[in-house]
């Protein structure tokens, strides 16, 4: 019955002076809404990347040679030779370029890619019509391609390109596979490219040898010692080029990325903090400035037998109450700004149920500790002077 009547009590001072419990309850709500925003697009992000780096393989390899030397590159032998190393299954070199493919009047910039029949199970592209690269293709430097769903619309509309010749760069390519739809990479589309014959990519590009590859290993767990043969191999093969070269394991870029997210998220979590602190200190404020303003109801409460523990829960549950609607709005406004930027960006939203509870809870835990100096403050006024005060 005492609790029910001090609820009562402090829902009417909270109600009797809305403006001012609304802001105080301001810095709660920004704390609140702005970490659950904040932390929902991070980890809907972190969760798109995540699940394209995984799409990579975690039994891939991805080797990068950026040397500035006219020799830092491997011949499509030596790519090709790199399959006799221990744990590798497969090699898929690529030689890439950016080229203008023409079809009647129509024309567009597209990413070309040079490469072998090894890409299409290495990399999981495979083509829904037509057929593939072939290595006779390669053999006799074949002017084939295999053109992505966008470009395919770029240049024929809804017209089919199988059997039709496009010009790339002005080299005439006759089109004998419509790849699949893929989406989109963590850096560019899938579907607006255009793969050729490595071989053919070699001399159309003017690009010579290999800089790019992809290695598959027969096993996940044999990832580790298939990188370090492969370093072996190009440390030997440019031991006079210093940074010559990259090996990109997928995994490590997850460990990184995983890490790099708990620390963004503890980082959010201070700014939080802070933010609460802050709204804590004004629940406080405006508590002491109600006790101020109330001390003559104070001093009738206890002259007619209001206990100390009476006014004491009074003003802890109305700093209690501030911080606990101040919280579940802002809640309300973390959720909805979630949403908006989920529908009106291209950015992923994940609200975590557990950040939520976490930060609602914070905002309770700030009401009660911010809320005793005042409500102690209340509770130990002597009944006579709180009567005597104007």
């Amino acid at each position: 019955m005492m609790i029910l009547q001090s609820f009562k009590m402090a829902w009417k001072g909270i109600s009797g002076s809305k403006i001012r419990s609304f802001l105080t309850m301001l810095g709660i709500i920004i704390g609140v809404s702005s970490v659950i925003a904040l932390v929902s697009v991070g980890k809907g992000t972190t969760s798109q990347i995540t699940s394209q780096l995984e799409g990579l393989g975690t039994d891939l390899l991805t080797v990068s040679i950026m040397g500035r030397g006219n020799t830092t590159y491997l011949t499509y032998d030596e790519a090709e030779a790199l399959t006799d190393l221990d744990g590798v299954k497969s090699v898929s070199p690529v030689i890439s370029g950016s080229m203008t493919a023409k079809y009647g009047t129509e024309n567009t910039d597209v990413s070309v890619e040079g490469i072998t029949p090894a890409y299409e199970d290495i990399q999981d592209f495979h083509v829904q019509s037509g057929r593939y690269i072939l290595d006779i293709d390669n053999g006799y430097r074949m002017k084939v391609a295999l053109i992505g769903t966008e470009t395919a619309s770029d240049l024929f509309g809804t017209d089919d390109p199988l059997g039709q010749t496009i010009l790339l760069n002005g080299s005439p390519f006759k089109v004998v596979g419509l790849l699949e739809s893929k989406g989109t990479s963590l850096t560019s589309s899938n579907n607006d490219k255009i793969l050729i014959p490595i071989k053919t990519a070699e001399r159309v590009m003017q690009s010579k040898g290999v800089r790019s590859m992809t290695i598959q290993t027969e096993s996940p767990d044999q990832v580790a010692s298939v990188k370090s043969l492969i370093e072996a191999t190009l440390d030997k093969k440019f031991e006079n080029a210093d940074n010559s070269y990259t090996v990109f394991n997928s995994q490590d870029a997850l460990d990184t990325l995983n890490s790099t997210t708990q620390t963004l998220s503890i980082a959010l979590g201070g700014i939080a903090g802070i933010s609460l602190f802050v709204g804590g200190i004004g629940i406080m404020n405006i508590m002491l400035v109600s006790v101020s303003e109330r001390t003559r109801e104070i001093g009738i409460r206890k002259a007619i037998g209001a206990k100390k523990r009476n006014i004491l829960l009074q003003f802890m549950i109305e700093s209690t109450l501030l911080s606990g609607m101040g919280g579940l709005i802002g809640v309300a406004i973390g959720y909805g700004a979630s949403a908006l930027v989920g529908h009106y960006t291209s950015m992923d939203t994940s609200v975590s149920l557990n950040i939520v509870l976490i930060s609602f809870g914070f905002s309770l835990f700030i009401g009660v500790v911010f809320g005793v100096i005042p409500a102690n403050k209340a509770a130990k006024l002597r009944p006579i002077y709180a009567l005597r005060t104007d």
